[in-house]
C-alpha cells in the first residue's frame, strides 16, 4: 500500500503540474515551456495508445508512428484543398487511421513474435514512402499547414493556452477510455490472451477478433495525436512515420512502465525533457541519452513506475 501511495503521489504531482503549467508560463513569460509541453502531451497521447496494445495486449507493434503521420496528413491535405473545419479534419484523421490499422491488424495478427513486429514495421515504412512520393503535398520536403483547424469559435487553436488545454483534455480523455477498456470484460479477455492465449481460446474467446478491435482502437487514438501534432507544428512530413519515431514511442512506454495507466505519460515527460536538456548541452546528446536509458531499463524493471514501488519498499 505504501508503494502504491508513492506512485500515486508522484503521478498526481505530475498531472497537477501539467494542469497549472500555462499559469506558470504566463506569470514567468516563458512561452517556450508551454510549446515544449504541448509537444510532450501529444506524444504522451501517442505513447498511451501504443501501451494499450503493447502493455495490456502483448502486441509489440514497431509501426505505430504510421498513424501519427496519417492523422497529420489528413489535416494537412484537407487544409491544402481548402477544407479548414476541424469538425471535418479530425473525424477524417481518425477514420483514416482506423482503416489503416484495420488493414495492418487483419494481416499482421495472423503472425506472432518477430514476424508480427516486422510486418507492422513494413506497413509503417510503406506509409512513409507513399507520403514521400506525394509531390502535390510536398513529397520529401513535407507539407506546411498554413491555417490551423477551425472549430467555429469553440476553441482557438492559434491560442497557445487554449490549444495546450485541448491537447491535455484529449490526453485525459484517452487515458480514461483506456482505463474503461482495461477494466471491462473486453479488457480482461485481452489481458488473458496476453497471459495464456491457448487457454482463452479453449474457453471460447476468439483471440484474433479481440486483438483486432484493440489494434484498431489504438491506431485511432494515435491518429488523434497525429492531427494534434500537425496543428502544433503547422507542418507534417514523412519523417514523422519513420521507424525511429515508432522506436521513440516504444522507449517512452517501456521507460514509464508497460501495462500501467500513467506510465507512458511519465515516460514521455522524462524522455522528451531529457532529450531537450541534453541537446542544449552537446550535439552528441544521443551518446549520453542511450546509456542513461539503458541503465534505467536494466535497474528499473517495470519502468519508472516499477522503480518507484521498489524504492519505497526498500
Amino acid at each position: 500500500m505504501k508503494a502504491l501511495s508513492v506512485s500515486k503521489a508522484v503521478t498526481a504531482l505530475m498531472l497537477a503540474g501539467l494542469v497549472v503549467l500555462p499559469l506558470y508560463s504566463h506569470l514567468s513569460g516563458n512561452i517556450f515551456i508551454l510549446t515544449l509541453f504541448t509537444r510532450v502531451i501529444i506524444l504522451a497521447l501517442a505513447a498511451a495508445s501504443l501501451n494499450l496494445i503493447m502493455g495490456f495486449g502483448g502486441m509489440m507493434s514497431f509501426g505505430h508512428a504510421a498513424y501519427l503521420g496519417i492523422g497529420g496528413y489528413a489535416v494537412g491535405m484537407l487544409a491544402q484543398e481548402g477544407v479548414g473545419s476541424g469538425f471535418i479534419q479530425f473525424p477524417v484523421a481518425l477514420a483514416a487511421s482506423a482503416i489503416y490499422a484495420l488493414v495492418i491488424g487483419a494481416l499482421s495478427l495472423r503472425t506472432r513474435g518477430v514476424y508480427f513486429i516486422m510486418i507492422t514495421l513494413a506497413f509503417a515504412q510503406m506509409a512513409y514512402y507513399v507520403a514521400s512520393g506525394l509531390a502535390r503535398y510536398g513529397g520529401d520536403d513535407g507539407l506546411t499547414v498554413y491555417k490551423r483547424s477551425d472549430f467555429s469559435g469553440l476553441v482557438n487553436l492559434s491560442n497557445r493556452t487554449q490549444f495546450y488545454y485541448l491537447c491535455l483534455a484529449c490526453l485525459f480523455g484517452v487515458i480514461l477510455l483506456i482505463w474503461r477498456i482495461v477494466n471491462s470484460r473486453f479488457g480482461l479477455v485481452l489481458q488473458g490472451l496476453r497471459s495464456n492465449e491457448q487457454r482463452m481460446q479453449a474457453i471460447g474467446f476468439p483471440a484474433k477478433r479481440y486483438r483486432l478491435v484493440c489494434f484498431v482502437i489504438s491506431g485511432t487514438m494515435c491518429g488523434l495525436a497525429g492531427a494534434l501534432l500537425a496543428n502544433n507544428t503547422d507542418f507534417v512530413s514523412p519523417a514523422v512515420m519513420y521507424w525511429t519515431r515508432s522506436g521513440d514511442l516504444m522507449v517512452m512506454v517501456i521507460l514509464g512502465g508497460m501495462g500501467t495507466l500513467f506510465g507512458p505519460v511519465m515516460g514521455a515527460v522524462v524522455y522528451l525533457l531529457l532529450e531537450e536538456f541534453l541537446s542544449q548541452i552537446t550535439e552528441y546528446w544521443a551518446l549520453i541519452m542511450g546509456p542513461l536509458l539503458l541503465l534505467i531499463v536494466l535497474f528499473g524493471r517495470g519502468g519508472i513506475m516499477g522503480l518507484l514501488g521498489r524504492l519505497n519498499r526498500g
